[in-house]
């Protein structure tokens, strides 16, 4: 059996409970000519590999359904774990070889460097580096592997992205490109446009970030000893655009689907599943919560959400072949899930991505369709006031942002209009920096997060329960 293997860059906890899982059920039905090969492009999953180099690439699944029904499956599809090394040596020795057919890849919304208007941000400290010749970001890596594969290889490669972001595999490819020409990689170009497809996807399951009990029950319910065991929740959606040049496993035989084009359900995703979780989670912090499931549970967080989806999403996304208030209520119940315990600090993260690629081009249909986005205008009000409790240390954990410049951010907020500056910042908010109604909406929506803490802070227990 001639062996065909997705190259897999980004050891986080996501692939391993998502696409992997995918690949490990497509061998249980006997489809043993596709495996995984998983590497990093930094230094911080060396543990992790490590671990699973140990176990063999195998390793405990634990999902859990709202009711707190929990099943355990050992996942046996990744059968090569790639060292990391500071020249990224093995990723780029596999993504060279012939059986490579598809290289994917988590490197989150901001680890694609977009500027708002979607071009690659070439001012960047890191993109500046792989110009020089490192590898930090996936351009830089990707430029490596491509390069050896059009030298020895010669062989076509599907280029899968597996991240938050709205047309990725089209983002991706055209700022690959960009990255490329900067570099003056002109046959490289030509290469990768002949021998390359970047597939649009839409990818979906909670996956919080893996606390020391999952070992625990792990090993109580199996007996396995097992260090990086992952969890996640019962629930979990794929959808691809059928766009790969090298062939492909036959995923839809486990539930993924193959489609023509991914818009619908990319856009209810992102602005309905992704949006709400990091409202919920920046509303949730500064309330005081440390889960999602307990901030959900708050009535003024829910109400918000509920009514940023209904008042203006659902509109902006219609007609869809998505039941879109079906998916609401669907999204809304996964988040409720109280056994999953997916923390306020995790999905708060990258927040200066997701402004503008989650909730900024909601605002904005709403503005030119002659609506005022008032249910949405919570959304960057919140991060706004989340932001300078940030700034002023009150934050109860380390805010993590790819994109984050501390030194820039921080005279924002020593500034006497910090809020000016916020609502002026085109990295955010592009067109709505120059609309009056926009700047009034942020202004009152400021004003109201303030007073919902101010008494939610007043509160004996915080807030009220649902």
């Amino acid at each position: 059996m001639k062996e065909k293997v997705l190259l897999h860059i980004g050891a986080g906890s996501f692939h391993r409970a998502h696409q992997a899982w995918y690949f490990h059920k497509l061998r249980e039905q006997g489809e043993l000519s596709w495996s995984i090969a998983i590497g990093n492009i930094r230094n911080d999953a060396v543990p992790l590999l490590q671990h699973l180099a140990e176990q063999h690439g195998e390793y405990v699944l634990e999902t859990v359904n709202p009711d707190g029904e929990r099943h355990y499956e050992t996942i046996t599809s990744i059968k090569k774990i790639l060292p990391w090394d500071p020249e990224l040596a093995s990723l780029v020795e596999q993504g060279k070889k012939l059986e490579t057919r598809i290289i994917s890849f988590t490197v989150t919304e901001s680890g694609y460097y977009l500027t708002p208007d979607h071009q690659l941000d070439f001012t960047h400290p890191d993109i500046q580096a792989d110009l020089n010749g490192e590898a930090r970001t996936i351009y830089g890596t990707l430029t490596r592997i491509l390069m050896a594969r059009m030298i020895e290889a010669e062989a076509p490669v599907t280029l899968l992205s597996c991240d938050n972001l709205r047309h990725n595999g089209t983002y991706f490819r055209q700022a690959l490109v960009s990255f490329l020409n900067q570099k003056g990689e002109t046959g490289l170009i030509q290469w990768v446009c002949l021998n390359t497809t970047c597939p649009n996807t839409m990818v979906d399951r909670i996956t919080p970030r893996p606390t020391p009990d999952v070992s625990v029950r792990v090993k109580q319910k199996t007996g396995i000893d097992d260090e990086v065991p992952v969890m996640a929740e019962s629930f979990i959606q794929w959808v691809i655009e059928d766009n790969f040049i090298a062939g492909r496993p036959p995923l839809e035989r486990v539930g993924v689907e193959m489609v023509k084009s991914v818009l619908p359900w990319e856009e209810a995703k992102i602005r309905i599943l992704n949006a709400s979780h990091a409202a919920i989670a920046w509303a949730g912090t500064l309330a005081g919560f440390h889960f999602i499931d307990e901030s959900i549970h708050q009535i003024p967080i829910y109400q918000f959400v509920w009514k940023y989806i209904t008042h203006d999403v659902i509109p902006c996304l219609s007609p869809s072949p998505v039941d879109l208030e079906s998916y609401r209520d669907q999204v809304l119940a996964r988040f409720a899930n109280p056994f999953i315990k997916d923390t306020n600090q995790r999905v708060g993260a990258d927040g200066l991505s997701k402004i503008p690629g989650m909730i900024t081009p909601t605002m904005a249909e709403c503005f030119e369709r002659g609506h005022e986005p008032d249910s949405s205008g919570m959304l960057p009000a919140l991060f706004f006031v989340f932001l300078k409790d940030w700034a002023s240390g009150k934050l109860p954990y380390p805010y993590q942002d790819g994109v984050l410049n501390e030194d820039v951010l921080s005279k924002v907020f020593q500034s006497k209009t910090p809020l000016e500056l916020y609502i002026n910042d085109t990295t955010l908010f592009g067109d709505l920096t120059v609309n009056d109604q926009f700047h009034a909406l942020m202004n009152r929506k400021v004003i109201e997060v303030e007073e919902w803490l101010k008494k939610t802070r007043q509160c004996e227990n915080g807030s009220v329960h649902v």
